[in-house]
């Protein structure tokens, strides 16, 4: 008989669920603009400016980070209870990849979960060499986006120079699209379209295994600890990252061309993105009591997957023709605030709400019961040292 006993599940870390959940109204406050785009252009140049230096970048980042810090935690766990890794992590994986492509064709064209799911399948494998191996590719990984970003902009700076602003996604022919299509049409549309909308996986991918690994060393640096350790690193985060990516990314907005934009979106944003991480940690060091920001956004985080879905779900309602079509009158920023304002009150109520019955989101719920009919595979002989 096995008198084995099965290590308890690691205890959740409150301040992970709390950057979950800004996370994911961050990434709401991203793209809302996908959705609403004043087609007139009439936000103006500072909320233009605004949204560019804050928020644009900077909340795909943090969700990369934190995706690779729980890919770090599901690690450890496996290796309590002896395995080599995590390889119902590469089911969760591939799950996530179905999921991300019923999301694309059936509800959102810029979706991030299968490059999350498709940079899992490497980093789970990486998770299994040595530091000296998983830093060599952390590295080189960060050092082909930056190559690769610097010479796009500096051949978009010698060659192709654009001295006006792109255009608003309204006043494009798939704008016109989601601003007047049938939902029918709009799902043709994202299926065919498929291969061509998963090129920016490819641009993003040296950049999410960088995130995904640097989130790993970050939690095993103890980052996200409630002790004199993550309390340090996070007010190193916070001075750096605000310090450094305050400027960084003011310089994008005030720029007479849109040269600098891809090198804001995809450089200047990480280091901001740490400072937001940092002082997120510093203000919940601080918190002694949970309040009502710290509870809404711990059930925001810990139903992440759920509300990411949910929120391109009803902004779509909200804008497109075939629900509330507003896009065709939102013709100022304010409407934009209003939307992520509105939806954001939906996903906080939900998540709440539905936290109180059960233990996990509705999606989550859903990748826990098909998981547990996989097998997770026998123990190794000799379980690895947990590395922390």
């Amino acid at each position: 008989m096995d008198t084995t006993t099965r290590p308890p599940a690691p205890p959740r870390i409150p301040l992970l669920d709390v950057l979950r959940g800004f996370a994911i109204l961050g990434t709401l406050a991203m793209n809302i603009w996908l959705f609403g785009y004043p087609e007139s252009g009439g936000y103006g140049p500072v909320a233009e400016g605004l949204r560019s230096m804050f928020i644009d970048g900077k909340f795909f980042a943090m969700l990369t980070l934190l995706f690779g810090v729980g890919l770090a935690i599901q690690y450890r766990a496996a290796a309590e209870r002896g395995h080599s890794r995590p390889s119902k992590q590469i089911w969760r994986a591939l799950l996530l990849l179905v999921e991300g492509a019923l999301h694309v064709v059936l509800l959102f064209s810029w979706d991030v979960l299968m490059g999350y799911a498709i940079t899992a399948l490497l980093v789970v494998y990486v998770l299994g060499l040595s530091e000296r191996t998983r830093s060599a590719v952390m590295w080189t990984a960060l050092g082909l986006h930056l190559t690769f970003i610097g010479s796009v902009t500096a051949l978009t700076t010698l060659f192709f120079p654009v001295v006006h602003r792109q255009s608003p996604p309204m006043q494009t022919e798939e704008g016109q699209l989601y601003l007047e299509g049938s939902y029918t049409d709009q799902v043709l549309y994202r299926a065919t379209d498929f291969l061509d909308s998963r090129v920016t996986v490819l641009h993003t991918f040296p950049l999410m295994v960088f995130l995904f690994l640097f989130g790993v060393r970050l939690y095993r640096a103890g980052a996200f600890g409630d002790d004199r350790v993550g309390r340090a690193l996070r007010s190193r985060m916070t001075v750096w990252g605000l310090g450094l990516g305050l400027p960084l990314n003011a310089l994008p907005p005030v720029w007479p061309d849109d040269s600098l934009f891809l090198i804001g979106n995809r450089v200047f944003s990480v280091v901001l993105m740490l400072g937001y991480v940092g002082l997120v940690g510093l203000l919940m060091d601080r918190v002694r009591r949970t309040g009502l920001v710290t509870v809404s956004l711990t059930a925001v985080g810990r139903t992440a997957l759920s509300c990411y879905i949910l929120q391109n779900l009803l902004a779509s309602v909200l804008f497109y023709d075939w629900g509330l079509g507003l896009a065709a009158h939102a013709h100022h920023a304010g409407w934009m605030v209003a939307a992520w304002a509105v939806i954001s009150l939906v996903l906080v109520a939900g998540s709440r709400w539905w936290l109180s019955r059960f233990a996990r989101g509705p999606m989550e719920l859903l990748q826990t019961w098909i998981l547990a009919r996989v097998p997770e595979g026998r123990p190794s002989s000799s379980p690895p040292p947990v590395r922390k």
